[in-house]
């Protein structure tokens, strides 16, 4: 069963205890990602184009889908009007597939956590979802992803309740407030990221305008 399948890795790569290991369970995964996580009604790959749609109108500048996995958002994005969209992932697998949807212009291979290979204030926005969460980025990734988001910009992106705490996001927020980086324009209610399985995912959506 897919849903059997896709709960083994998930436990695959939440248990990844490196970057190198984390990268080679995505690619082992890659083939099957999309039909797996699909048997468990994973919604955040779609469900941030809501968000993205809220805050930001179509056309303004280039979107980064930081983290973009096999690009499942880039389609939703592309149809809703925003055709100017990067993507960023440590997998090379999960890149070739982002790359075969025609939705992305420009796809790189990086880490959350390291240097990003863009210039200060280049993006419009940037969007995220899965990728801070249980053995992924650091909440310190967000330091980087902001320097790249032009001001007047938003940064879009879920994170998971059990790392909110133990990854100190909320110092990570804290910081980039009290520099003046950005401000808190949305935050969501705790919801589940899986319609059909493991109903006791929750995630937190968080949207921020930067400064």
């Amino acid at each position: 069963m897919n849903f059997d399948k896709a709960n083994a890795a998930l436990g695959s790569v939440y248990s990844a205890e490196t970057p190198e290991a984390l990268a080679k369970a995505y690619a082992e995964w890659a083939a099957t990602y999309d039909s797996e996580t699909a048997s468990l009604g994973y919604l955040l790959p779609f469900l941030i184009t809501a968000w993205v749609a809220r805050h930001v109108p179509a056309g303004e500048g280039p979107l980064l889908d930081a983290g973009c996995g096999t690009g499942l958002s880039g389609p939703s994005l592309k149809a809703l009007g925003y055709g100017d969209i990067a993507g960023l992932d440590l997998s090379d697998d999960m890149l070739k597939i982002a790359g075969s949807r025609n939705a992305y212009g420009e796809l790189k291979k990086a880490m959350l956590g390291g240097r990003l290979p863009w210039p200060d204030s280049h993006f419009r926005a940037f969007f995220s979802t899965g990728v801070f969460t249980i053995g992924h980025a650091p909440a310190e990734g967000l330091h980087e992803l902001v320097r790249i988001t032009k001001s007047g910009g938003h940064a879009i992106f879920t994170v998971r309740d059990q790392v909110f705490e133990s990854g100190g996001f909320q110092a990570v927020f804290d910081a980039l407030r009290q520099a003046r980086k950005w401000r808190l324009a949305e935050e969501s209610t705790w919801f589940r990221c899986y319609a059909i399985g493991d109903p006791g995912a929750l995630v937190k959506t968080f949207v921020f305008e930067v400064l």
